[in-house]
């Protein structure tokens, strides 16, 4: 009876075997086939002004700053058959500071921050720029059937496109620290700004820097509502600052309020910023981050590998949902651009392979209107987008 139980229990396996597999086999003929996106970001009409067709550059996929965004060049690139995503200079607060001061990002002495080397942020719970982009980003989609919206610049006052960032602690301006106060439940003692701002990072530091999180979560949410409403099939991105958990004594989280966990359950694909030239970094550094963005954000334990990685590295408090595994496209950006120094074309072309391993599927290069100035890096981009499948 046993060995009857036994060659009875194998026979109800090897069916359950062969329905999972012919499930899985139709599963994956009934999925659509996923183009890798081999895309140029920035000015991407510069590479028309010197005569080149996106399509016979392999291209599949432009990256344009909204500023760069036109009816000619939107025309021109579909009839070329290239999907159009449009950067969106989401916190960049340039222009809009110095017209409205009470936006301007405050530091822990009370004083307005100077702007970080080229950019300028502004204070993310300032209600008037919040709806001043929010308008901007619906006359975009209103205007121009897009892929894609990319987010950019998702993050609080700061400079990260360097060997020796700039991290300054912001902001602390009045309505900053009494909507931190709400949300503890407490109201923040001290006479001025200089004292809040002590008291808070003396002893709600922790409850301080998830806030911080938090209000950049806002922002990715409210703009992706915005763009799902209006165009539900296009895509949301988010460019973002490539460091690793403990970098600049985890800066990324700490000061720049960037958790990539949350950000990938929250749009449809992560673009990694990967400047290897930028950050004094080898090329390999590239796939390195690739492989291990794949490890925690795509990877079946990876929330709860980013939730200890922080724990262990700077005993931070992270709220991530254990239960609501991500499943953001990974798109990273790579450089060709010459400064600082000089990207050659053999460095290009690695950065380019490495930064399409495995998980990414797809990839777009910084910038389009630096390689339209050098043929040799315009032929290792046909070269390696025309061979890449």
């Amino acid at each position: 009876m046993f060995t009857s139980a036994i060659k009875t229990m194998r026979i109800y396996l090897l069916i359950l075997a062969a329905f999972l597999f012919n499930s899985c086999s139709k599963k994956a003929e009934n999925e659509p086939e996923k183009t890798f996106i081999k895309g140029v970001y920035g000015h991407p009409a510069a590479l028309l002004d010197k005569g080149y067709r996106f399509d016979s550059l392999g291209v599949n996929a432009v990256f344009v700053r909204s500023i760069s965004l036109n009816p000619s060049f939107y025309t021109t690139a579909k009839e070329q058959g290239v999907a159009v995503y449009v950067e969106f200079p989401t916190l960049n607060g340039k222009g809009y500071v110095e017209a409205h001061p009470d936006a301007w990002p405050i530091d822990e002495k009370g004083q307005p921050s100077p702007p970080a080397d080229w950019f300028m942020g502004v204070c993310p719970t300032h209600p008037g720029f919040r709806e001043f982009r929010s308008l901007q980003l619906r006359e975009i989609l209103k205007e121009y059937a897009v892929d894609g919206i990319f987010l950019d610049y998702v993050h609080w006052h700061a400079q990260f496109e360097t060997k020796d960032p700039i991290l300054p602690e912001t902001c602390f301006c009045d309505r900053c620290t009494a909507i931190f106060g709400e949300e503890i439940n407490k109201e923040i003692p001290g006479e001025n700004i200089t004292e809040k701002a002590d008291w808070i990072l003396s002893h709600e530091d922790n409850a301080w820097r998830k806030w911080r999180v938090d209000i950049l979560n806002g922002w990715v949410e409210d703009m992706g509502k915005i763009v799902k409403a209006e165009q539900p099939q296009a895509k949301l991105g988010v460019f973002y600052c490539s460091w690793y958990p403990a970098d600049y004594d985890s800066a990324l989280y700490k000061t720049l309020g960037i958790d990539p966990m949350a950000f990938a359950q929250r749009a449809d694909v992560l673009s990694p910023m990967l400047f290897h030239s930028m950050k004094k970094r080898p090329s390999s550094w590239v796939g390195e981050y690739v492989s291990w963005l794949g490890d925690f954000v795509v990877g079946g334990s990876s929330l709860q590998t980013w939730t200890l990685s922080l724990k262990e590295t700077s005993d931070l408090p992270v709220q991530t949902d254990l239960n609501q595994f991500p499943s953001a496209l990974i798109w990273p950006i790579v450089q060709a651009h010459n400064s600082p120094g000089t990207v050659s074309p053999e460095e290009f072309h690695q950065v380019l392979m490495e930064g399409s391993k495995s998980p990414a599927l797809g990839i777009m290069m910084f910038s389009a209107e630096s390689i339209a100035q050098e043929p040799a890096k315009i032929e290792v981009l046909k070269k390696f987008y025309r061979n890449k499948n």
